[in-house]
This record gives C-alpha cells, structure tokens and sequence, in this order.
C-alpha cells in the first residue's frame, strides 16, 4: 500500500508542476516549483510543497492564487491521475530550501571567521 502512496505523490508532483506551469494564468502566481507531495495512506488528503521564487509579497499573493484555483487544479488532476476519488489539495511552502540556504550562510560565515583568525595568528 506504501508504494502505491508514493506512487501517486510521484506522478501528482509532476502533474501538478505542468498544471501550474502551463495551464494556470493567474499573474499572481510567480515562478513555483513543487517539491514533494505527501499523500495520506488512505489517499483523500494531499499536501503539496512548494518553492516560490520571490520576496514575501510574492510567495504569499503565489499562495492565494493557488488557493483560489484548487478546484480547477484538483479537477485537472483527477482528468490525468485514475484515482476513485481525487485528493483534496494544500498548499505549503516548502522551508528546507530556506533552511539549507540559512546553514549554507552559517558555515560560509564560521568559514570566513576561521580564516581570519589563522591570519591574525
């Protein structure tokens, strides 16, 4: 049953990604990647992450607008994936994208501190 899960999430990332790439054309919604979509055991709940390229403003008007269209979104997904029921849809930033790039500016920094301190010596 587990594989059949991932399964679904797999092939809803990518179909989600050509939904909103192509078909959706809300101005609102920026440059988005999804990705990771985790589908509950019983699939009646998927929860979709995404990146926004962007400022604050612009990941949350991307964010509303995806809101606004998830009927058209989890229709489109039901037209492509064979699903008894399709899963209903949210939408959530994805913050290990965010995290890496803050421990990337962490490890830069000890880096430069460490330099400079074996300079002084």
């Amino acid at each position: 049953m587990a594989h059949r899960v991932n399964r679904v999430g797999e092939q809803m990332k990518k179909e989600l990604g050509d939904i909103i790439g192509r078909k959706i054309k809300d101005p609102r919604i920026g440059f988005v990647t999804v990705t990771d979509v985790e589908v509950t055991g019983d699939l009646q709940q998927a929860k979709v992450f995404i990146s926004v390229l962007g400022d604050a403003t612009q990941k949350e008007n991307t964010l509303k607008a995806l809101a606004k269209a998830k009927g058209f979104i989890r229709s489109e997904i039901g037209r492509r994936i064979r699903l008894r029921k399709t899963p209903e849809i949210t939408f959530e930033f994805d913050q290990s994208i965010d995290y890496g790039h803050r421990i990337d500016t962490l490890l830069h920094q000890v880096q430069l501190e460490h330099k400079d301190s074996d300079d002084k010596e």
